[in-house]
Order: structure tokens, then sequence, then C-alpha cells
């Protein structure tokens, strides 16, 4: 069970706020704050498109060793968490970290606590408010070192993290929309506010290279035949998972990849 702790040392990342949080309360891998990161927001409501775009970034920075931050919300949040995969993924909360909220994303937020890193300015038990959205919002940008803003429409929410960012001195970039979608980016970018990413793989490929992740890991590990008492002590829920697929078989307590 996942226990609420209170973080006895100073996010560097937090100075860049206008007033730094009187206490982080964290449940999860506080190594992930040590790696580059990078903040993905947006609408409750993306577009199909948008989820495309949003899931691709998040999948491809977090194979190249980014964090994605984000704030567990609907939409463009839980795509990019999903994408980012649990353990390369910081969710920032709203409210106490022993409520799950929104109770949609329960699943995914208790997957983030055991796997990646959760955070919040609040203690166990306190409830979100406006004003505890609005810091969380501004958490999420101070902790990435750019951010982007898949989709937002005209007065969202989530034009307040791009001022956030903005003030913080942070490249905002974002994705281009058709006419008529998504006016809250389109009207910065006619500001030159905001920067637009044109070419996808070009703009992912200056966070670095791809690095061999727990797939990888487990693929050469499976294919050297391993005991599978073993195999289950270090992959549970992975192994579990490849034999319903009928991806693997076990004979004579060994594990045979198929």
């Amino acid at each position: 069970m996942s226990v609420t702790k209170k973080l006895e040392i100073k996010i560097d990342q937090l100075n860049n706020m206008k007033k730094y949080p009187p206490n982080i309360y964290y449940r999860g891998n506080l190594e992930l704050l040590n790696r580059k990161k990078v903040s993905i927001v947006g609408t409750r409501k993306p577009l199909a498109y948008t989820n495309k775009i949003t899931y691709k970034l998040a999948n491809e920075l977090s194979k190249r060793g980014v964090v994605i931050v984000s704030g567990a919300a609907l939409g463009v949040d839980t795509i990019a968490h999903n994408g980012a995969g649990s353990e390369n993924t910081i969710a920032v909360m709203a409210n106490g970290l022993n409520i799950r909220y929104p109770a949609i994303n329960q699943n995914l937020i208790k997957s983030i606590e055991k796997n990646g890193l959760v955070l919040s300015a609040y203690k166990d038990d306190e409830k979100a408010r406006n004003y505890t959205f609005v810091q969380r919002n501004e958490i999420v940008v101070a902790l990435g070192e750019v951010l982007i803003v898949t989709q937002a429409d005209l007065n969202s929410g989530t034009l307040s993290s791009i001022k956030y960012a903005l003030k913080m001195g942070k490249e905002v970039y974002t994705i281009p929309h058709h006419v008529n979608e998504s006016l809250g980016t389109q009207e910065l970018l006619e500001k030159d506010l905001i920067k637009p990413i044109y070419d996808l793989d070009k703009f992912i490929d200056k966070f670095g290279e791809i690095k061999s992740n727990k797939e990888d890991e487990l693929s050469t590990y499976l294919n050297s035949f391993p005991p599978y008492e073993e195999a289950l002590k270090i992959y549970k829920e992975k192994i579990f998972q490849l034999e319903l697929e009928g991806k693997i078989l076990v004979e004579k307590g060994f594990i045979k990849p198929i």
C-alpha cells in the first residue's frame, strides 16, 4: 500500500515558481526528479489528432530518457502519462495523495505511485479546490525544461500554464491545428509567444537518442530461458500477461519465448 511522505529536500526547479510551496508530499520514485523532464498539458476534450500526437510525443520522449510531467487530469494529461509509461512520468495532484482524483483515473494514478512519482503541495485528505488546481498547474510547468501544449481553447485554464512558463523564461511548444481548432494556442502562435512543432521527429531527436528500455531488457532476459519462479519475482505482472497472450511457454520450470 502506498504511503504519503513529506519531501524533506527542496526541488530546485520549483524555485522558478512565484512562491515555493510550504510543503511537498510524494509517493513513488524520487529519482525521476533528477532526470530531464518535459511538461505536457492541454484540453480535457482533445481531438483524435491531438490524442495521436500527444501520445507519440510522450512515448518517443520517454524512450530517450525524458520524464513526462503532467497533472493526471482527463484528456491530454492522461494521454501524456500513458504515452510515457508509468515508470517514466510524474503526476502532480491538486489534492492530498490519498485521494485519487479524478476517480476515472484511479488505476492510472495507482500505477504511477507504484512505478513513477506523484507529487502534491497538499497533505492527505485535503480536497481539490480552484486555487489548488492553479498551484498544481504552476508546479507542473516549473518541473519541466520546456512546456508542450498540444491543444487549448480560448479562455482555457491551460492558457494559465503557458503564462507561467513564459514568466519562468521557458520555451512553450504546440502542434499545428486546422482553422477554428485549438484557438487558444493558435492565437499565441500568431503573437509569436509560443513555437510550433512542424517536424515531430526532428523535435523529439533534440532530446537525444533512444535508450534501451525495460521491454528490451525483458526480451533479452526471456531469450536466456530463465527459471519460471525467478522470472515471476522480477517481472511478475508482465510474465502473467505474456502467458495469457500466448507469447511464452513454461516447460519443465523454464520459460521459452514463442
